[in-house]
């Protein structure tokens, strides 16, 4: 596929929506595309020898140095198509300490690992370094980075501007940048930061922005930073096609019998909530119902979060109960079934929900419980994501979810997971001095 260049400095080069998503480009291969040999035995010691079609669309213009505007969805092969030029364009240069040569910016700290994760084989093929910048942890393993010359920095926004505030990064030295997720970086109010941090950029380096969506908020970055980008588009902002797509109406007492009568079967299953709270609880309420469930929201520490999701990757538990941290950029792959224990807030957030099942060319199943008082804005929802659900009222005995769940899973144990519990007062000598203190402090008095 190629792209049409316009007189306009800033303009857009399109080019038509390239192959069927998820389906490797036929006939093409990574050495036809330009990729340079050492990175192509990289990509079959992997297993990976046929590009998908947002790479096969993409990579000529990447690799020749242009801007790149590339729009797919999640699991459609984004991160080969910016990390494979983003590789082959800094080989043979020099990196100085706390000066990075390539930037890699991404919403959330679980993006910024697997990024990471296929960028390093590829590095280390070229003699580049990579490493992860992003909060929730410790900097000090960051900054020693970044004092070894680091190569390739893969940051999370907001714990980066803290390194380039503190002196320990300058961005001046970037030749390549990249946005992975743009629209979810927008969504998260992260573009202002995002805005500084290009800023501080070479404004002739390359830069590569990708998105599921491009709507306004991307089209200001776009308008900004990229100049004269080529587009390339490898699927629609729809949901996918391969999906059946359901809608229970329960009772609001039988919502969690409805969600653990789903979970129950064998199916991979990936649950989703609104709230940080909320995901805990449903964990929690399928753990009493005999459905091991590992949960990931912001409330987790760091460790915690990657622990959850490789145990999810790796089959150890087949149910994952999450917020929306995990419908953007968390790849996973043989995920059977995605419910939405709670409806999302907004089209955008049910189509990318909705797309961590029928990767790569599968088959997958989507279920939206509501409430009858949640009718009407689900309805709404749906017609703006494009979708015809099978739509059915339901409860937790109805045949209709083991049908939908397929054979039942082997039940775990009950498990009651303890509440929180607030930190123990100290036992002291009942002076009566520390309720006094502990009085005026309330109050705002400063003690005498």
């Amino acid at each position: 596929m190629t792209a049409m260049p316009m007189e306009k400095s800033h303009a857009v080069r399109r080019a038509r929506p390239h192959g069927r998503p998820g389906a490797p480009a036929p006939g093409i291969t990574f050495h036809s595309l330009g990729v340079p040999p050492p990175l192509v035995t990289s990509l079959a010691d992997a297993g990976i020898t046929t590009p998908f079609p947002i790479q096969a669309a993409t990579l000529p213009d990447a690799l020749a140095g242009l801007d790149i505007l590339g729009r797919g969805r999640t699991g459609s092969g984004k991160t080969l198509a910016f990390a494979l030029p983003l590789v082959a364009g800094l080989a043979d240069g020099h990196t100085m300490a706390g000066r990075p040569r390539g930037l890699v910016l991404v919403p959330t700290r679980e993006l910024a690992s697997q990024v990471q994760a296929v960028l390093a084989p590829l590095a280390r093929a070229m003699g580049l370094s990579v490493a992860t910048i992003f909060g929730g942890t410790s900097q000090h393993p960051q900054v020693a980075a970044l004092r070894n010359r680091v190569d390739i920095v893969v940051a999370c926004p907001g714990r980066l501007a803290d390194l380039l505030g503190q002196g320990h990064c300058h961005l001046g030295d970037v030749e390549i940048s990249v946005i992975d997720e743009a629209d979810h970086m927008a969504d998260l109010g992260f573009l202002p930061v995002v805005v500084r941090l290009l800023d501080a950029t070479p404004q002739e380096g390359q830069r590569m922005l990708f998105s599921a969506t491009l709507d306004k908020a991307v089209d200001v970055l776009v308008r900004r930073f990229l100049s004269e980008p080529a587009q390339h588009a490898a699927d629609t902002a729809a949901a996918p096609a391969s999906v059946v797509h359901h809608l229970l109406t329960v009772e609001p007492a039988d919502r969690v019998g409805v969600v653990a009568a789903l979970a129950g079967g064998q199916q991979r299953s990936l649950i989703f909530t609104r709230t940080k709270h909320g995901a805990s609880k449903l964990a929690r309420q399928l753990s009493v119902a005999r459905v091991a469930a590992a949960e990931l929201h912001g409330n987790l520490a760091q460790n915690a979060r990657e622990r959850n999701l490789a145990s999810f990757a790796s089959g150890a538990v087949r149910v994952l109960v999450a917020t929306d941290i995990a419908a953007r950029g968390i790849h996973v792959d043989g995920i059977d079934l995605v419910i939405h224990a709670d409806p999302p807030a907004e089209h955008k957030a049910y189509v990318h929900r909705s797309g961590r099942t029928a990767r790569a060319g599968a088959t997958g199943i989507v279920v939206t419980v509501h409430t009858p008082a949640q009718g009407k804005e689900v309805r709404a929802l749906m017609r703006r994501a494009q979708v015809v659900p099978l739509a059915a009222a339901a409860h937790p005995g109805s045949p209709l979810l083991r049908s939908i769940a397929g054979p039942p899973a082997e039940r775990t144990a009950p498990v009651t997971r303890p509440a929180p519990r607030r930190a123990d007062v100290p036992h002291t000598r009942a002076t009566g001095r520390g309720a006094v203190a502990m009085s005026a402090g309330y109050r705002g008095r400063r003690k005498r």
